[in-house]
């Protein structure tokens, strides 16, 4: 539960999942736990966490059996939680990995939970995106809380139980295999540009998999759903110190009330020097009752598409939406007079 940097921290006052979702149902919900796997079996890595301070101790029953102990607890259950993921110093400062991947033993105990055929939702405990490609195709849900603290039992049951609506958005990419590394948002363009269709070879494409990550910059669901009106440019032509208002609908067409996180981009295609295919330039999360609706406006100033040697013109666009691959466009032009 304890991130990297929480040296000072003690685990054991922290709360687990198990002890959190039995805080909250009480007696009406019988819940049963099975350790089903050691966070790592690799003895090589195991030694080197806790030579630099871990306190990691192997089970004393086989891989085997704990598993065959996890699917035995299964038979009467109706949904099975599976918590896996990192140990405090599987990441963060000297701990990188070259497979970022689950290890090896939590997935083989994911994919006999999976078997069974009940619905298993996956929850994470973690410090850096992972691959997650089986996982997204085998999971009924997964829910990343990070290294999410002392209480994080308590908050994960209350989310899991519907107590409270996710709104979380991701501040990273998260990448469909360590090929595509590196993989973030704000990538310059290339001189190639895939269209997610042509299957012209000479594009700057996978054979194997999509360009796109399997979660991309500012990705998250809820137990609800948002809808985004077209969005509106109070003028499309910029100059001077005048502000670019722009402004978008947003409605909970879901059942719940939740929150939602508009994020504002901006790119620039044609500039005296590359730039990024989009840059996150605001956001601003909102609270919308079922069926409610809310108008969101961003203002943009010149300084917000000032940029270093450049010729200062402008042919630049505005995206809104829920996440970086889920945005609308409209376009406005940039005077040169504005930096005058």
């Amino acid at each position: 539960m304890l991130g990297s940097w929480s040296a000072a921290g003690d685990w054991k006052q922290s709360v687990s999942v198990a002890t959190g979702i039995k805080n909250l149902v009480g007696d009406e919900v019988k819940v049963v736990y099975s350790k089903g796997a050691n966070i790592i079996d690799d003895p090589d890595i195991l030694k080197q966490l806790n030579a630099s301070g871990g306190d990691i101790i192997l089970d004393d029953q086989s891989p085997e059996i704990l598993i065959e102990q996890a699917v035995c607890e299964t038979q009467n259950a109706d949904i099975i939680v599976a918590v896996l993921g990192e140990s405090q110093g599987m990441s963060g400062e000297a701990a990188s990995r070259s497979d970022i991947d689950l290890p090896e033993n939590q997935k083989k105990l994911l994919r006999v939970l999976v078997d069974t055929g009940k619905s298993v939702v996956l929850v994470l405990i973690n410090g850096r995106p992972l691959i997650l490609t089986w996982e997204n195709d085998h999971a009924a849900a997964i829910l990343e809380t990070w290294f999410p603290g002392t209480e994080a039992g308590n908050a994960i049951a209350e989310v899991l139980f519907g107590e409270y609506n996710p709104s979380g958005k991701l501040t990273v990419t998260f990448p469909r295999n360590v090929g595509q590394i590196p993989v973030y948002y704000n990538h310059k363009n290339t001189g190639r540009p895939y269209d997610g269709h042509s299957m012209e070879k000479y594009k700057s494409r996978y054979l194997d998999v999509s360009n796109d990550p399997l979660y991309p910059f500012g990705f998250g669901l809820s137990y609800t759903t948002f809808e985004y009106s077209p969005l509106k440019l109070e003028k499309t032509n910029l100059t001077g110190d005048q502000l670019l208002t722009v402004r978008v609908l947003i409605r909970n067409s879901g059942t719940y009330a939740g929150e939602e996180v508009v994020q504002l981009y901006i790119h620039d295609p044609v500039a005296s020097v590359t730039r990024a295919v989009k840059e996150l330039k605001n956001f601003e999360k909102i609270f919308l009752q079922s069926t409610e609706h809310k108008e969101v406006a961003f203002d943009i100033t010149v300084n917000d598409l000032k940029f270093y040697n450049s010729d200062l013109q402008y042919d630049s666009g505005i995206d809104i939406g829920p996440a970086v691959g889920t945005v609308t466009v409209e376009k406005y032009l940039l005077n040169k007079s504005a930096f005058s």
